[in-house]
């Protein structure tokens, strides 16, 4: 699907493009629509199919780096952007993204998720202004799929 509008622009201004939207990894859709809201599924920091770094977050020689997981949770959103769009045709139909909810796969002593996941929080703010700005919670768990760093899943309000 082609990227069209202001949303569009802004993430070329940015240096983005949004990814094909990720194959599931079971029994679920990327996104669904009820009324005016699309809810995505988790999405993983894939990159071409497959996952730039796997693991726990944390401070540690064999740990992911809490700053490489904050730009995985930024691509993570990005695949989520990307389901969104895939459910309304455009993400300039896009009102506002109501809730982010981002999981930490997170060494026991790890207790930094929120700035992990501010990955994501910043670059909706950085792409729709206002209108990004959210409610969220960031999680600390132990594993996630595939051994993901981070998964982020979006509630987003649409016209």
């Amino acid at each position: 699907m082609s990227q069209t509008g202001q949303i569009a622009a802004r993430l070329a201004e940015l240096g983005l493009e949004l990814p094909p939207v990720a194959a599931p990894l079971a029994s679920y859709v990327p996104a669904v629509r009820s009324g005016d809201h699309v809810y995505t599924s988790g999405q993983l920091p894939f990159v071409d199919g497959a996952l730039p770094a796997t693991g726990k977050v944390g401070d540690g020689p064999t740990l992911v780096d809490p700053a490489a997981a904050a730009t995985l949770a930024r691509t993570a959103v990005l695949n989520a952007l990307a389901a969104v769009r895939d459910v309304v045709g455009n993400l300039d139909d896009v009102v506002r993204v109501v809730k982010v909810v981002g999981f930490v796969a997170s060494d026991p002593a790890f207790t930094g998720q929120p700035a992990v996941v501010n990955g994501a929080s910043e670059l909706l703010g950085q792409v729709f202004g206002a209108a990004g700005v959210h409610a969220r919670s960031a999680v600390g768990v132990a594993v996630l799929p595939l051994d993901s760093p981070v998964e982020v899943e979006l509630i987003v309000e649409v016209r």
